[in-house]
């Protein structure tokens, strides 16, 4: 069964990777989701939780939270393969190449005012609506090591063009991988 991960930053396009993935029969993890339900359950933001989840636990908690969710899909006998959204810091990779053979990072990149537009026009709960406010997240996931992630990635596709640019990168990325 492969294993990989989508890292980028907010905006970039990983969820049209993880869909287009799980229409060819891959199931999705995101890590984000998980820091969200710890969140709900905290009572805390997910900006809050994800920093204080860190402090508590260490670096490598959302991780482990993530990996034990894989390794339970595969305890129930399922082959798909798993694409693990969200990757933000080389701790991450680290835990999951060490739990997984040939893991591999694919990363997503757009410049910053078009990641802007694009959270603007999704508009998720956690999605900053000042461009101020949007800086500040981004820092932050640079604070966790995110851009280490990207620099290391095995593949890089650039999301500045129209969707069906976009989503061809994709296809052909997935059929590199055999997925």
């Amino acid at each position: 069964m492969q294993v990989m991960g989508i890292s980028g930053l907010p905006g970039s396009g990983k969820s049209l990777v993880s869909e287009t993935a799980n229409e060819k029969g891959a199931i999705i993890v995101s890590m984000g989701d998980i820091i969200r339900e710890e969140a709900k359950k905290r009572g805390e933001s997910t900006k809050e939780t994800a920093t204080n989840l860190r402090k508590e636990h260490g670096e490598y908690i959302v991780s482990e939270l993530t990996i034990k969710k894989i390794k339970q899909l595969q305890k129930e006998g399922n082959e798909n393969a798993i694409i693990v959204e969200g990757i933000r810091s080389h701790h991450e990779v680290e835990m999951f190449k060490e739990n997984f053979d040939n893991f591999i990072i694919l990363s997503i990149f757009a410049n910053p005012t078009l990641r802007f537009k694009r959270l603007q026009n999704r508009m998720r709960e956690d999605d900053s609506k000042d461009y101020n406010d949007f800086l500040k997240r981004d820092q932050m996931e640079l604070d966790f090591g995110i851009g280490n992630v990207i620099a290391l990635s095995d593949k890089i596709i650039i999301n500045e063009s129209d969707f069906e640019s976009y989503q061809e990168k994709i296809n052909e990325f997935l059929d590199e991988i055999n997925l």
